[in-house]
């Protein structure tokens, strides 16, 4: 018997990481078939290997394209095409961008979904209120310094939880097919004002410290970071904390009809759940 589309899986890439494991989550609470695709799901994902590609579209009705390590990657568009090229031939009638704001190369790559022919929606997110807490950023916060090649500039830092909602009402309601997204926070930020929340919430002082671009991959060295995700890191800092993204955008309010979670709200409830806790021994937790 041929399944309905509620019954075809959706194909979740990126599915163990800061929007993606939100969508899993909100898409299995709502009783849809999900498949996870990562390096660790079953089957295995790999954006630079293509013979992972077929096995997770297999059967699926939708994707929520996310690429690692970011649309700004050299390889980001060449391999956004040929995926979305086997999508579409494979049979699926959605997909779901996740996209950069502010990033020129990553408008290239959200063409190619727009131009696709099936159903799309871009979801242009500003930076994640979630990279202090779910990424590199953690043990910053835990050591009581954050270090950015960002000086006085203001983000409307975004939560996943918006994007993450955003996504799922995409994936599974028709009224948002052909819509451009672009979701930010509701106020601005600077990286300071950013960090001294977090301390706030924490109780204790984290300091901030900006840096040159060309200094910042020492410091990305010294926390481990990998080459690749390095050069990506450092490029996008160099871009996209210009002034170019000092503005608010609509997106949340447009796509769920309130308006999007505060960053006071993120570190509270980061702070509470244990985000940067440390263990008695001085060890990270």
């Amino acid at each position: 018997m041929t399944k309905t589309v509620d019954e075809q899986p959706i194909l979740v890439l990126g599915g163990t990481g800061k929007t993606g494991r939100r969508v899993v989550d909100r898409l299995s609470k709502l009783n849809r078939p999900v498949r996870v695709g990562s390096r660790s799901g079953e089957p295995p994902f790999d954006w630079t290997d293509q013979r992972t590609w077929a096995p997770v579209l297999d059967g699926v009705s939708s994707v929520y394209l996310v690429y690692y390590p970011d649309l700004v990657a050299p390889d980001a568009l060449a391999t956004i095409r040929s995926f979305t090229e086997q999508a579409v031939s494979g049979g699926i009638d959605r997909l779901v961008l996740l996209s950069g704001r502010g990033e020129e190369e990553a408008k290239l790559s959200e063409r190619v979904v727009q131009d696709s022919g099936v159903a799309w929606t871009i979801v242009r997110a500003s930076w994640f209120s979630q990279n202090f807490s779910e990424d590199f950023l953690t043990d910053s916060i835990r050591g009581g310094e954050v270090i950015l090649p960002a000086g006085n500039v203001p983000e409307p830092f975004v939560d996943a939880l918006d994007i993450a909602d955003i996504v799922v009402a995409a994936l599974t309601d028709d009224r948002h097919a052909g819509q451009l997204y672009e979701v930010t926070g509701p106020r601005l930020l600077t990286f300071a004002e950013a960090t001294s929340e977090i301390g706030n919430a924490l109780g204790r002082k984290i300091r901030y410290r900006s840096v040159a671009p060309e200094e910042y991959a020492a410091v990305l060295a010294g926390y481990d970071v990998p080459a690749e995700l390095a050069a990506v890191l450092t490029e996008l800092f160099g871009k996209v904390l210009d002034g170019r993204n000092a503005q608010l955008a609509d997106g949340v309010q447009r796509a769920l009809g309130r308006m999007p979670r505060d960053f006071t709200d993120y570190a509270r409830d980061a702070a509470a759940a244990g985000a940067w806790d440390t263990s008695p021994d001085g060890d990270w937790a």
